[in-house]
């Protein structure tokens, strides 16, 4: 069977083929134009990648020195006050997405919770410590501390000891700590004293 080709259906078929064709030439400059795209976006993918890495190892390390930083400060007050004293640990975890800090007492490698499982006199010694670190951190704020009562809960016969480790912090840091206090063993160490009584209903300096 032979099959007759007029010149109207050739020329309609050659059409056909020369459309086809310039689409199948559009398609390839369209998907090397996607490739290309790809390629950078790939590119700029990985270059994301090596900042955000960069910034997590940045982050990670700073957080390391301000656990450092603080846990140091702590700890020393402790070991200022008690011949046996805790260890003190700052640790930053997340959760839910979001940086925490736990804090420790830390002994004989066993870390406990400050609240549950030490006196008062020691969380007041690392409850003041942990305001003098984290001014430490900040060195836009102003070099003077108030603390009213601080060591309320601490024994009387330690109160010279913190008074002690408050000199030597204040020395350290160079940080001024005005205390407010009526024990008098802890305002002993003070370099200046100064008494406030009250008389007919008024606070008069001594």
């Amino acid at each position: 069977m032979v099959t007759r080709i007029v010149k109207p259906q050739l020329k309609e078929a050659r059409q056909k083929l020369n459309e086809e064709l310039a689409e199948r030439k559009l398609l390839k400059i369209r998907l090397k134009e996607e490739q290309t795209k790809l390629e950078k976006l790939d590119g700029k993918n990985k270059s994301l990648e090596k900042i955000r890495s960069v910034f997590q190892e940045a982050g990670t390390r700073t957080q390391q020195r301000i656990e450092n930083h603080i846990s140091q400060i702590v700890s020393t007050a402790l070991a200022s006050v008690w011949n046996d004293p805790y260890e003190f640990e700052l640790e930053f975890v997340i959760k839910r997405g979001k940086t925490e800090a736990n804090l420790w007492f830390v002994r004989n490698d066993n870390k406990m919770h400050p609240m549950g499982n030490s006196g008062g006199g020691a969380i007041d010694i690392a409850s003041m410590a942990l305001r003098i670190a984290a001014w430490s951190l900040n060195k836009n704020t102003r070099p003077i501390m108030i603390l009213d009562e601080p060591f309320k809960n601490l024994s009387e016969n330690l109160q010279p000891a913190a008074s002690d480790m408050l000199k030597m912090l204040s020395e350290k840091l160079g940080l001024q700590i005005v205390i407010v206090s009526h024990i008098q063993e802890l305002v002993n160490g003070a370099d200046k004293q100064i008494e406030i009584q009250r008389k007919n209903g008024r606070s008069v300096l001594c």
